[in-house]
């Protein structure tokens, strides 16, 4: 039985170039948007460290070498999501909504469409965005809901030659744009048959940048990832060509159901950056600071073993998500499974980890001019979106847990 976790020579330079570009690019963010009072303005900040990112060619390192990129797969993306996290989350999330946004077109798009949409995300210049436009005001953790159940609100109708589409979507990554007229690329979930049941009933339609009636409600004031913008936004009679259909027709809930399996696992290493982040202050804080008495703090035993604890942690997601990661590029059975656990178990420990760091430093934590409230409030969110773990994660562990198949003994993504 071989466990090996050594990463191959590609892979050290990835994690090399990666956190490189990380310590020298992304660590400019804090200090641009600290003092900007609005999200959009904290969004726009960020986007010189965005070009800086796309021109070090990492939005082509991500995406899969079938569409013309150089990603080979979900691991290298889990090395990227790590270093970057590590140092920022905001433009590491602009940077990875774009796979998110993408993977309709990865997953059922036409040769037509890739070519098409996928081109601009390709060219390592400027700075392109891509948004998978699925969460409704009102919650979807039940987007595919059968009546009585409301499930997708938005509506896409024929008209002549194409699609018109009538939605309100938020909590959409980059969805409005550097400008407000879009991202270069939506893929918006709506209905196109409301009387048929709902793995017939939904569907994805790819909506380009600077559509007539796009419009922006408001920009949301989150708790965390204050450089990242996640708008509320209109799409108000917005025609489209009938051949940007995704897909098939009513194919949607699968094919959103794909594009968010493989994020899970991401978000995990989302949380084990976020907590490698504080960890490392922590230490340094307990390795120099004396707090009034005789010795550094890290000499009493409460603070070696809570830093132990938190140690622990890290090393335990991180190896989870890789391995979650490394079954989904492997396509073996239980893979989602692995990925699923990845997401809840990295994303809430780095809730909790961080939590017990900032009392390791004490009531100085709490003052934002040290970093790790605002790490807290970024690992927030990360039990939250993406599919929440309550609302859908735990259910859909649920689920595999309950069919009647399931081996409890037979670990997951065996071959």
């Amino acid at each position: 039985m071989a466990i090996d976790f050594t990463f191959s020579p590609n892979q050290r330079e990835l994690q090399r170039h990666a956190r490189s570009v990380a310590r020298e690019v992304l660590s400019q963010v804090p200090g641009a948007i600290r003092h900007l009072a609005t999200p959009s303005e904290r969004f726009l900040a960020t986007r010189p460290m965005y070009e800086q990112v796309i021109r070090e060619g990492f939005l082509r390192r991500l995406i899969p070498l079938p569409f013309g990129g150089e990603g080979t797969g979900l691991l290298d993306m889990a090395i990227v999501a790590e270093e970057f996290h590590a140092v920022d989350c905001n433009v590491s999330l602009t940077l990875f909504a774009n796979i998110l946004g993408l993977a309709p077109i990865f997953i059922a798009g036409s040769p037509e469409q890739q070519r098409r949409f996928i081109a601009p995300f390709l060219s390592g210049e400027g700075a392109p965005l891509a948004a998978l436009a699925n969460s409704e005001p009102g919650g979807s953790a039940n987007f595919a809901s059968p009546e009585p159940g409301a499930g997708v609100r938005s509506t896409a109708k024929r008209v002549d030659g194409g699609w018109c589409i009538n939605a309100e979507k938020q909590w959409v990554s980059s969805a409005t744009g550097w400008d407000g007229t879009g991202a270069d690329l939506l893929c918006v979930v709506c209905r196109t048959d409301p009387q048929a049941p709902p793995d017939r009933s939904i569907s994805v339609i790819a909506v380009p940048r600077g559509v007539q009636g796009l419009s922006t409600v408001r920009d949301l004031e989150s708790m965390g990832h204050r450089g990242h913008l996640v708008p509320r936004f209109r799409l108000s009679d917005v025609t489209v060509d009938e051949d940007n259909l995704v897909g098939r027709l009513g194919a949607g809930k699968e094919i959103i159901e794909g594009s968010f399996a493989g994020t899970a696992a991401l978000v995990g290493i989302m949380g084990v950056g976020l907590m490698r982040a504080a960890f490392d202050f922590a230490l340094r804080f307990a390795k120099t600071e004396h707090r009034g008495g005789p010795v550094p703090i890290i000499e009493h035993q409460a603070v070696g073993y809570a830093l132990a604890d938190a140690k622990t942690t890290i090393e335990a997601a991180r190896y989870l998500g890789w391995k979650a990661c490394q079954a989904m590029d492997q396509q073996l059975p239980g893979a989602l499974e692995l990925a699923l656990q990845s997401k809840i178990f990295g994303s809430e420990s780095a809730v909790r980890v961080i939590t017990d760091l900032m009392r390791v430093v004490g009531i100085d934590s709490y003052d934002q001019a040290l970093p790790l409230a605002g790490w807290l409030q970024d690992a927030i969110a990360l039990p939250l979106f993406d599919g929440g773990n309550m609302g859908v994660r735990r259910r859909q562990l649920h689920q595999i847990l309950r069919e009647p198949a399931y081996d409890p003994l037979h670990a997951p993504a065996s071959a």
